[in-house]
């Protein structure tokens, strides 16, 4: 586990080195096209259950991302496939794409629920969301936004870092859900899901 951890730390370095570099947002919409679409939507807004909202994304987040899963570090068979081979140039202008897409709630969207709108509101600031997400939890470099994201991606994910079954390139993510209840989770992923 911790070479995984050392490899993802160099592979984050390259991510960031590479990112800098020139990237087209044209070629990354022709790629998405191909290989993306379909699953995340043609406007990058997700209208499959599990399947996250890439609109808006930090380029940082989903270069460091496509880089996991095209190098086996991040275990997700759908993106296997997708991800294998991938060259450098290709993931700089898919994050280019997706980043330039205008953010917005998934397309199927439910209506909020105030009561738990606002338990989830409650959660945030205890869990020192907005360190690494920002204030207006829009993300930022290799941290991905959250606001508008799908409701049902987001509760599955905070309960795969709380239970261990994901880990990121470092822990904190594992230490900001710790202890939440199956309820505080689909608190905080209804709140996030319905902020604007």
């Amino acid at each position: 586990m911790r070479l995984a951890g050392l490899l993802a730390a160099a592979l984050f370095g390259a991510a960031a080195a590479f990112s800098a570099a020139a990237q087209d947002a044209a070629r990354g919409a022709a790629v998405s096209a191909e290989r993306c679409a379909a699953c995340h939507g043609e406007a990058g807004r997700s209208a499959i259950e599990g399947t996250p909202s890439l609109a808006g994304q930090p380029a940082l987040f989903i270069t460091t991302q496509l880089i996991l899963f095209r190098e086996g570090l991040r275990q997700v068979p759908a993106m296997t496939a997708v991800a294998a081979g991938m060259a450098d140039g290709a993931i700089e202008d898919l994050a280019a794409h997706f980043a330039s897409l205008p953010p917005g709630p998934p397309q199927d969207r439910r209506a909020r629920d105030p009561a738990l709108f606002a338990a989830g509101q409650a959660l945030i600031g205890p869990r020192n969301c907005a360190v690494c997400h920002l204030p207006a939890l829009t993300g930022r470099e290799q941290v991905p936004r959250l606001v508008g994201q799908r409701e049902d991606f987001l509760a599955r994910t905070m309960i795969e870092y709380r239970d261990g079954v994901r880990v990121g390139a470092d822990s904190q993510m594992n230490g900001a859900v710790v202890g939440l209840t199956d309820a505080q989770i689909a608190a905080l992923a209804h709140y996030l899901s319905q902020r604007e």
